[in-house]
Formats: C-alpha cells, sequence, structure tokens
C-alpha cells in the first residue's frame, strides 16, 4: 500500500490487560511503517486505560462486556462499519473479534488462523506456542509483528524480543502520584494473580519480603482485592507500605520505573515493568518462558523450576489448584534463587 495518503486502521485487541499492554507495540509498529495513518484501536471496557493517549493511537473504541455483551458488541460493529479501513489487524483469536473483523469494509484483514472466522481474512499466519525459531523462541510481540509482516514483507522481525518493549500512556502527573513513595531504595513486589498456580505462594513472598526489607523498603501494588493478601504477606514486617488500590496501573508503572527490583508473576505487573525498563524478576510457577510472555526489560530475569518437574507446564493457562495437589512449582523455587537476581 502506498503510504504517500493516509490510511485508516483498525486494530483489534479485546483480551486481558497483558496482552492488551504488549499490544501496544504493535501500534507503535504499525504506525512506524505508515506514518501518515490514522490508527483506530478495538479493546474490551477495563484495558482503555494503557492505550488511550499513546501517541501511535487516534481513536479508541471500547467493547463493553457487561450489561448486555452482544448487544454493545453489535452497536460498535455498527459504528465501525461506517468506516472504511484500509488496514484490520487482529491479535485475538476468539470468535468475537473475529466478527469485528470479518464486517469491517477492508480490502485487507490480517489475523492468526485460531481465530474461528479467520476464513474472513484476507491474510493470515499461525499462532504458535511455542513458536520455535532456530535461534530461540519467540515473544508474544514478535508473533503479533507476523500480521504488520503481511503487509509489508520487507518487515524484519529480529530473534532478540528485548527491542520490542510495550509503553504506556505515563504522564507526569502519574510519576507525582509516587513521588511520597519512591525515596531511598525500594522494591516493588505484586503477588498476586488471577490464577493460583501462576502466583508464587503466599508465605514464600513473606520469607522474600523479610529478605528484603533489610535492604530497603518494600512497596506492595496490586487492585484492591489484592489488599488483604499483601497485608498477610507484610504482616509485623517493618519497612513496608501496602499500596493495592491506592494506584492505578499508570502509576504503579511509574512507581516500578526507578525501583531497585521489581518482583512479579507471570501476571500483567510484569508487563507493566516491561514498559518502563524496570530491573524485574519474573517468578514463573506453572507456565514456561516458552510460551512467550516473558519480561522485556534489559535488565530482567526469570526464576522457575525449569525441566525439573515433568508436570510443567500444566496448561497455557493457570489453575485455581495445582491438578496434582503438591505446587512444587512454586514451593521448590527456593528464596535465595530469588533474592541473587538482585543485582
Amino acid at each position: 500500500m502506498n503510504d504517500a495518503s493516509p490510511t485508516t486502521i483498525l486494530i483489534i485487541q479485546t483480551a486481558f490487560i497483558g496482552d492488551t499492554i504488549l499490544a501496544s507495540h504493535f501500534a507503535r509498529a504499525v504506525k512506524t511503517q505508515y506514518p501518515n495513518s490514522q490508527i483506530h484501536f478495538f479493546l474490551r471496557r477495563g484495558n482503555e486505560g494503557v492505550i488511550q493517549g499513546l501517541t501511535s493511537v487516534d481513536k479508541v473504541w471500547v467493547w463493553d462486556k457487561q450489561g448486555g455483551k452482544t448487544r454493545n458488541l453489535l452497536r460498535l460493529i455498527s459504528e465501525l462499519r461506517k468506516i472504511r479501513f484500509d488496514m484490520v489487524f487482529n491479535l485475538h483469536r476468539h470468535f468475537n473479534s473475529g466478527l469485528v473483523s470479518a464486517l469491517m469494509h477492508s480490502p485487507f484483514k490480517a489475523g492468526f488462523a485460531q481465530n474461528p472466522l479467520s476464513f474472513f481474512y484476507t491474510h493470515k499466519v499461525n499462532h504458535l506456542i511455542p513458536h520455535k525459531t532456530m535461534s530461540g523462541v519467540w515473544h508474544e510481540v514478535q508473533r503479533n509483528l507476523q500480521l504488520l509482516q503481511k503487509a509489508d514483507p520487507t518487515l524484519k522481525i529480529v530473534d532478540n524480543s528485548k527491542i520490542y518493549k510495550p509503553e504506556l500512556p505515563l504522564m507526569e502527573k502519574h510519576f507525582a502520584k509516587v513521588v511520597p513513595h519512591v525515596h531511598g531504595d525500594y522494591f516493588v513486589v505484586a503477588p498476586a494473580s488471577v490464577w493460583f498456580t501462576k502466583a508464587w505462594s503466599e508465605h514464600k513472598y513473606r520469607e522474600l519480603t523479610v529478605e528484603l526489607a533489610k535492604l530497603g523498603r518494600v512497596l506492595f501494588t496490586g487492585a484492591p482485592s489484592d489488599k488483604d493478601l499483601c497485608d498477610r504477606i507484610r504482616k509485623d514486617i517493618p519497612n513496608t507500605e501496602n499500596l493495592c488500590g491506592a494506584l492505578n496501573l499508570l502509576d504503579s508503572a511509574a512507581l516500578m520505573k526507578n525501583a531497585k527490583r521489581v518482583f512479579v508473576n507471570d501476571s500483567a505487573p510484569l508487563h507493566l515493568a516491561s514498559c518502563v525498563n524496570a530491573k524485574t524478576t519474573a517468578i514463573f510457577c506453572s507456565t514456561v518462558q516458552e510460551f512467550g510472555y516473558t519480561p522485556l526489560a534489559d535488565d530482567s530475569v526469570v526464576v522457575d523450576m525449569g525441566n525439573l518437574l515433568s508436570c510443567r507446564p500444566c496448561g497455557l493457562h493457570g489453575h485455581k489448584a495445582c491438578p496434582l495437589g503438591h505446587f512444587k512449582c512454586a514451593e521448590d523455587i527456593e528464596i535465595k534463587s530469588v533474592l541473587a537476581t538482585i543485582s
């Protein structure tokens, strides 16, 4: 497509917050390839805060899945069909996002073959987990870039995933919000996860906190629903503070930026840390690095059980409980291995 004239492009990602954060790099890459384009981004309500305000995105369409999920989707599709998009990129692999793609007026529709409505696409690629190359395993950001490569075959996807950092629409107000908390050496800990088997054990985080508090202040971050968990972890441990619910996602990323180190699970806070290039230790329990969701910060490391457990991974996503009842993928990770990542 000739980029001499502006193009109108739609990017669709209606998955969870971590996937939406990672999609920010795709939006930036599209804008780089087509600088005169107007980029629209379609996402689920609750995720707009990590995309709205990015310089690469001109308009955000928010799908409210509460109180009339299908009705709200069809209403948005009706509005979007008034626009003739030159390109549509669908980064999600579920039916509803495929329906949005299928009903758009566009001569170019790219998405993953695993979407049940992918037969409506003009271009599709396989979303492979793991996606193995001669020199390693691709990250999700690299898998996404395959779709842009369908529009521009000259685009090269390199094997070093850490050059593909996501971004957030951070502003001065977010950094100002955390000023009272960022004096001296401090660590940030985000111990919660939606899935039990993707979170390191509560008692392990407590043992880690005892040691971290000897080296600097320990600041806990997360959603309001994580507050009780963090209070239990830090109970009676001096030099700690619970900021769960006091900071939004962008505030939390600002908090992470200058931390001595950030400790996270395989969950959304990991990707927040990547956006600000924070020094990151990611603790992987039931999931594995080969899935392609590892931290992208320059100074980042994953601590896990490697190949020592035949039951790991026990699935692509987490579980509400260990399927075998022992949860060794978390319990057998030693505190000293996590502490050793502090530089």
